[in-house]
């Protein structure tokens, strides 16, 4: 049974997600401070984390932090800070995804779905996964369409597309994708990232103007949606 840890300070926020998520048979546990959550964290280890970025005691991007020292385990933000800076620093802290409050019950169900793919060995060396009538080969670093044709990618709209495959599901930020594929000192560029997901989507989506699987998060990032 996944373990969940739900962190916010607002008991009826709590209480609605407990019994949500166990109506839907997750292991819940909950904390209503940042210290209280990294202490549940350690002594009971969860499987995906549910985080305020507003609790009494502490920042929750320091939790995130704190997290992050130890542990891989997926992080959805639930907020109420909707301003682009704080979801960018979120998620470059270490978050995986970012749902701005009010919320839907049943997004925040169906991001955890996507996120908790994360966990799954899809993302093993030597995997193949689908983008579309595409399968894409990691370990061969191949792409090939369902009639056999192979689709030749430029090193670097490999290594974009590779980056996004690896975490189905997760929201990726731009400044993460810039300076993993280019460098520290192209993180603002996100130009050029618009260039090469429209390129990849042009090879792998079969309408690139509604992509179903390389998906824009309007001044976030990037996801991969399998």
């Amino acid at each position: 049974m996944t373990r969940i840890l739900v962190v916010d300070d607002e008991p009826q926020i709590l209480r609605a997600l407990r019994i949500n998520l166990r109506a839907r048979r997750y292991d819940v546990e909950v904390a209503d401070t940042g210290a209280g959550a990294l202490k549940v964290a350690a002594s009971h280890p969860p499987d995906l984390v549910v985080l305020d970025l507003g609790l009494p005691d502490m920042d929750g991007v320091e939790v995130i932090r704190g997290l992050r020292g130890w542990t891989s385990v997926p992080i959805i933000v639930l907020s109420g800070r909707a301003g682009s800076e704080d979801k960018v620093e979120a998620l470059d802290a270490g978050a995986d995804d970012y749902i701005t409050k009010p919320f839907g019950v049943e997004e925040l169900l169906a991001r955890i779905r996507a996120v908790t793919r994360r966990l799954s060995p899809a993302t093993e060396t030597g995997a193949t996964l689908r983008v579309g009538r595409n399968t894409v080969d990691l370990a061969d670093r191949t792409v090939t369409r369902d009639d056999g044709t192979e689709i030749k990618l430029t090193p670097i709209q490999w290594s974009v597309l590779e980056k996004l495959l690896r975490h189905p599901g997760k929201l990726v930020s731009q400044r993460q994708l810039l300076h993993e594929v280019w460098g520290p000192e192209y993180e603002n560029e996100s130009n050029y990232l618009r260039q090469y997901l429209a390129q990849l989507r042009r090879k792998l989506e079969d309408d690139p103007a509604r992509p179903r699987h390389l998906i824009t998060e309007p001044g976030m990032g990037y996801r991969y949606r399998p």
